[in-house]
């Protein structure tokens, strides 16, 4: 009989001694890397203006990619919003374009960032007439759940291009920050065209070539008319923004140098925002077989962006392409003026 208890007892103590090591792990795996496992990392300086002392706890650490997973699904009551102090913020940065630049990326990889939450879906708030007028509580409640030190962002890349929604975003909030994602003007044409080709392809509708769109045949010019063109004339499309706010509020990713280098890009990101630096060269790995880097938020997962990013391009006439840059040039130039950042496009 006293065997029996000794053994049985034994066996109680190693389901135990289990139960907590591998509750050590899970925690250890939820936090991620080591340069997260601190028990306070202090949010300073948030978005401008004064700079607050708040402290953001670890437990939003552990929570953000579960907890707050399981609310964005509707698997939350009041009471546990509650008493998790979560709340469903507007966004205080928007990434308004451009489309085809690289938008999702540059969401997904500042997701990485514990200070940082996202709207998954594109809201299309400020750019679509229908839902701007169901009011801003609509678009908040659109938000996903977030503890108050934390920021969301969103991103639609239609509100770059889209008259109306400078002045809509700037009677939300006038001093909200703007993240703009460019690429070489005439490859950020290409893509967008693919996306659209691809599009047809599915239904099985022709559609014309690239040549034949971007080309107008009557005056062997760029056609201006074609959207794909008129989206990457970058310049016009930002003065439209500058007659509400100042230049200080935009922020110029390059959506090129995101996909071959995304570190650099990221860390000014961050800077801008005012943000603590957290994301690091650990949270992003470069995927031979997919030819893009993709994220890790700790040691058991990993994602990638969908498959349908980085398709590849259709071949260009080579002096359609040149005609194109050629275009393209002088509105380069007045863009870098503006923003104050050159980059390398030919």
């Amino acid at each position: 009989m006293l065997f029996k208890q000794q053994a049985w007892l034994r066996q109680k103590l190693l389901v135990l001694g289990s139960l907590a090591v591998g509750s050590l792990l899970y925690l250890v795996a939820r936090v991620g890397s080591l340069d997260r496992l601190q028990p306070i990392c202090p949010i300073e300086g948030r978005l401008g203006g004064a700079h607050s002392q708040a402290e953001f706890p670890l437990r939003a650490l552990q929570f953000k990619r579960g907890l707050l997973h399981e609310f964005r699904k509707g698997n939350a009551s009041k009471e546990q919003v509650r008493l998790h102090d979560l709340v469903q913020q507007l966004p205080k940065a928007i990434i308004i374009g451009v489309r085809k630049g690289g938008t999702r990326a540059l969401l997904e990889m500042l997701n990485l960032h514990p200070a940082v939450v996202k709207a998954s879906q594109e809201i299309h708030f400020f750019d679509n007439d229908e839902n701007y007028g169901k009011g801003i509580e609509w678009y908040r409640k659109k938000m996903p759940f977030s503890y108050p030190q934390q920021i969301t962002i969103e991103k639609s890349p239609a509100y770059f291009i889209t008259e109306e929604v400078p002045e809509r975003i700037y009677k939300m909030n006038s001093s909200i920050k703007l993240l703009i994602i460019v690429r070489e003007p005439t490859t950020r044409a290409i893509s967008d065209y693919t996306q659209v080709l691809e599009g047809k392809e599915r239904k099985n509708k022709t559609y014309y070539k690239f040549e034949k769109l971007a080309i107008d045949p009557n005056t062997c010019e760029v056609n201006t008319k074609y959207k794909a063109v008129r989206t990457s004339i970058y310049t016009k499309h930002l003065e439209r923004w500058l007659k509400y706010f100042p230049i200080e509020q935009f922020h110029v990713v390059d959506g090129d140098r995101l996909i071959t280098e995304p570190l650099p890009e990221l860390q000014l990101v961050e800077k801008f925002l005012n943000l603590p630096p957290r994301i690091s060269q650990y949270n992003l790995y470069f995927n031979a077989t997919r030819g893009f880097y993709c994220l890790r938020f700790n040691i058991i997962f990993n994602k990638c962006l969908a498959g349908s990013k980085g398709r590849i391009h259709p071949e260009v006439d080579p002096s359609v392409i040149t005609k194109l840059r050629k275009f393209f040039h002088p509105f380069n130039q007045k863009f870098y003026q503006i923003t104050g950042r050159t980059l390398n496009w030919p």
